[in-house]
């Protein structure tokens, strides 16, 4: 089977997406900047019978991401899924008032910069495929901005944006952008947002492929 690549590996939301698509068959490309850190995702992966690699890289840094990608393709085959989910820095998250231009470099860079880095990356061998799923996941402040988290309120909406013209984009290439909203905490005991449900709602984004954007649950009042 063709590979998931995941941009944003960790142990939770992250572990439970790779496990569920390596249980559909697929192989899975693990990235995240610390290759210590995938080592042990890598590992668990592997007892559940799924082929998993680490590729080191940094979301801030596109070269890194842009090689990491192309190493995973030459190794596992061309990338048939993409799911971006890093989680933002705390120092995004300053208030409104308090954010200056020099404080968007990074969420942008972050948010902006680094999926369109990713997805310049795969799509080639999307193409190649003939069809291919761009999963983009993020908080409520992508569809309501919180003057409390003024950074990623701005760059998840800039993100929105071209993930929602991707979708628009490559309908007519068979290559699907869907973008999964999760209003709140990501717990394990939650009903709707905790890692196993989440990986399964993105797991059904990817074989449903219908609308742009979906949420896990529905925005607080």
């Amino acid at each position: 089977m063709t590979p998931f690549a995941l941009v944003g590996a960790g142990p939770g939301l992250g572990l439970a997406a790779a496990r569920r698509f390596g249980a559909a068959g697929h192989r899975v490309a693990l990235l995240s900047r610390s290759a210590d850190h995938l080592e042990p995702l890598v590992a668990e992966l592997s007892r559940d019978g799924t082929e998993a690699r680490a590729y080191p890289a940094d979301v801030l840094a596109p070269d890194s991401l842009t090689a990491a990608l192309g190493r995973a393709a030459e190794e596992l085959g061309p990338v048939e899924i993409l799911q971006y989910s890093p989680v933002p820095r705390a120092d995004f998250m300053k208030p409104v008032l308090e954010t200056t231009a020099a404080d968007l470099d990074d969420p942008l860079a972050f948010s902006v910069k680094a999926p369109v880095t990713c997805v310049q990356a795969v799509l080639p061998g999307m193409r190649a495929l003939g069809r291919g799923t761009l999963l983009f996941v993020n908080g409520g402040s992508a569809v309501r901005p919180a003057p409390r988290v003024a950074g990623t309120s701005i760059a998840f909406a800039a993100e929105s944006a071209y993930a929602r013209m991707l979708h628009d984009a490559l309908a007519g290439e068979n290559i699907h952008a869907a973008q999964l909203i999760i209003p709140g905490a990501i717990r394990p005991d939650a009903e709707h947002s905790s890692p196993d449900a989440l990986a399964e709602r993105l797991y059904a984004l990817h074989t449903g492929r219908d609308e742009f954007r979906h949420y896990a649950e529905p925005l607080p009042g």
